[in-house]
């Protein structure tokens, strides 16, 4: 049995997206595949996304903005948006299971200069932090339940 695709989506695929992409696949471990994407991709990722999740111990630097075209033909098993634009805009994929909506701040246009803007990545990432690692917690005890259940 393949690994189950969850895909992250937003807009612009280059701060929220990324942040729960990173904070999902550590939490989650092996056994499943995460990713993120957007509907109109920025083309990079923000580095205060990468400085902001590099204080918690996880690498964002080898990532980069995708579209979510690139995940069409996959076999996407949960779809989760991370912003209202992603959730109005998002399409089906083969496979699909799950769909959930949790949105968050944007931290790309956080106002003031760059310590004040660190401070709303720092705030979302952590935002996203609670939820993502409470649905991973979720996901790996059904994952343990099917297990005994087939042992």
């Amino acid at each position: 049995m393949s690994q189950p695709l969850i895909l992250i989506l937003c807009t612009g695929n280059s701060c929220r997206s990324h942040l729960a992409e990173g904070i999902l696949r550590h939490a989650l471990g092996p056994g499943f595949t995460v990713a993120s994407a957007g509907s109109n991709p920025a083309g990079f990722v923000h580095p205060l996304a990468i400085r902001a999740m590099a204080e918690i111990g996880i690498d964002l630097s080898h990532h980069h903005s995708k579209h979510l075209d690139q995940f069409r033909d996959l076999d996407v098993e949960t779809v989760i948006t991370v912003c209202g634009n992603a959730d109005q805009a998002c399409p089906v994929f083969p496979g699909q299971r799950n769909r959930h909506h949790w949105g968050f701040d944007d931290p790309a246009h956080a106002p003031g200069d760059e310590a004040a803007q660190l401070a709303v990545f720092r705030r979302v990432r952590d935002e996203i932090r609670r939820v993502f690692e409470a649905y991973a917690a979720g996901r790996l005890d059904q994952a343990r339940a099917r297990h005994a259940d087939t042992a």
